[in-house]
């Protein structure tokens, strides 16, 4: 496997790095395009190093590419710079350098400000990266918090329409869901005897978690956490800021938003809810499967409803995610042994959700770029004059609504396989947001590329072969796991398996109690 000494460490701050030099020594729009794209690409490079030498054997060390510093130590209080990947992280990895690189390129027709602008997207990189591969809960928090000042910055210095108004309840939307984590922090270390915020020890059977030690209940920990992992995701009914964030948000913020950021949310929910609480999460798996399936059916209803493009995804998104928490409802199964089904579908919709809007929001901003209208009803017969957007456009909703072949059917399949034995009803009822899914899409898809020709878009242009770059990196990565998924599920199963072995050692006694 290839990978050296602090490579991590080096994927992580590589945008950092790249947005103190432009800060510092590039001069020039054009040369600070460049420079941006060249430090995308390398950090994608390395990003999918970290993936490839990643070690799917399941008898090897379960976090890898470990980078550990002593960061703070006395005798009551210890934190660690500690950073590494496991099957759960290491796609995140992955999918964050590759939207990264992407949203650079959709970013090269911003003109005002461009080094300022520039800065912020490489910083939230970096943010983002810091958040999934954090092993220590002080710096996981720091990274969680981090990423807010630059998304916000995005919004309100570059986005459209209310974009003060969306950037400020962006911000106390998630910094409201902060303050509930950092409560849930304070508990962890305090009731600890060395006083660390170490992950790795809190992810091992018979730790701290299941001693009976903590300051608080297990539960209401257990909800400290979840509270503010659901407003990230989003989940009804903490999900109001995302569409007007994604509205008015320039289009590489929105792919950072959709395609990495509310995947911050679903990765904290398995990372510290389904591995930290496995009798919580058991008993509570009723109540996640339902909060799943309601933000499905409200998600789906309202996107049924909209007439902008880029509000339309945002919603989608709402009820997409909400198959995360169906998912990990999958563990209330009562009778016989978990199996660990719903969880890597869970896991799976992180990654092929993240790669889908992700197309969906480039392919968006090439037509509003170009037609200067979102509004669908004002669009019509675009498939003609911009036929590669077009073709990508369709694969991406094709591969929201679960089109077999392609990445969302995979995900969405396992979801459902694992939850429904737990919860057959409410995983029915889920299946429901799917169908509206193919309503909505289809019907965005035939009003705003298909029909007669608008003779004030004669004279647009299809996506340029810089614009055709990310088009075409997400439509790869959009097939190929939809036809060989096992590329990642082998890695998420890795992750994925220590969990189910928990809550099957949980499940026996709450089942008895029941």
């Amino acid at each position: 496997m290839f990978h050296f000494p602090g490579m991590l460490t080096l994927t992580v701050f590589l945008p950092a790095l790249g947005a103190l030099l432009i800060l510092a020594l590039v001069r020039g729009d054009r040369a600070i395009r460049a420079f941006a794209f060249a430090v995308g690409l390398a950090d994608l490079l390395l990003a999918a190093a970290v993936f490839v030498s990643f070690d799917r054997g399941m008898g090897a060390d379960r976090f890898q590419l470990i980078d550990r510093i002593t960061w703070i130590s006395t005798e009551t209080f210890n934190a660690s710079y500690l950073l590494g990947v496991d099957g759960l992280s290491a796609p995140m990895v992955l999918l964050t350098g590759l939207l990264g690189f992407c949203a650079i390129i959709a970013s090269w027709s911003i003109g005002e400000r461009v080094r300022e602008y520039f800065i912020w997207l490489l910083l939230l990189q970096t943010a983002v990266m810091g958040v999934f591969t954090s092993l220590d809960f002080l710096l996981f928090f720091l990274y969680w918090e981090l990423e807010l000042l630059p998304m916000y910055m995005l919004i309100a210095g570059w986005g459209t329409g209310r974009r003060a108004y969306s950037a400020m309840k962006f911000l106390i939307f998630t910094i409201l869901g902060s303050a509930f984590m950092l409560v849930a922090i304070v508990a962890i270390f305090l009731s600890q005897p060395s006083g660390s915020f170490d992950m790795t020890s809190l992810l091992e059977a018979g730790s701290m978690l299941n001693s009976g030690s903590a300051v608080l209940p297990m539960g209401v920990l257990f909800w400290l956490f979840f509270a503010a992992f659901a407003v990230k995701l989003p989940t009804w009914p903490v999900h109001t800021w995302l569409p007007d964030a994604h509205t008015d948000a320039p289009t590489a913020a929105s792919v950072m938003l959709a395609g990495v950021m509310l995947k911050m949310g679903g990765y904290g929910l398995l990372r510290v809810n389904v591995g930290m609480f496995p009798n919580e999460v058991n008993a509570f798996a009723w109540a996640l499967i339902t909060l799943g399936v309601i933000s499905v059916l409200y998600g789906a209803v309202v996107t049924i409803r909209q007439t902008d493009l880029k509000r339309l995804i945002a919603n989608s998104s709402v009820s997409h995610m909400g198959l995360v928490l169906v998912g990990i409802g999958s563990v209330g199964a009562a009778a016989g042994q978990l199996n660990g089904t719903g969880l890597s579908g869970a896991a799976m919709q992180l990654f092929t959700h993240g790669t889908i809007t992700g197309l969906l929001f480039v392919g968006v901003g090439l037509i509003y770029d170009k037609a200067h209208t979102r509004y669908i009803p004002d669009l019509g017969g675009l498939a003609s004059r911009m036929p590669m957007a077009a073709a990508a456009l369709a694969i991406a909703g094709f591969a929201s609504l679960g089109l077999p072949g392609l990445s969302g059917f995979v995900s969405e399949v396992l979801v459902f396989f694992g939850a429904f034995r737990a919860y057959p009803l409410m995983t029915a009822l889920s299946v429901l947001g799917i169908i509206l899914a193919a309503g909505y899409i289809l019907w965005m898809l035939e009003r705003s590329l298909f029909g007669p020709r608008r003779e004030r878009f004669d004279g647009l242009t299809d996506a340029s072969p810089l614009e055709a770059i990310p088009l075409a990196l997400l439509v790869i990565s959009i097939v190929v796991v939809g036809v060989y998924p096992a590329v990642l599920t082998d890695v998420f199963d890795t992750a994925v398996a220590p969990m189910v072995d928990m809550i099957n050692a949980a499940q026996s006694p709450i089942a008895t109690a029941r």
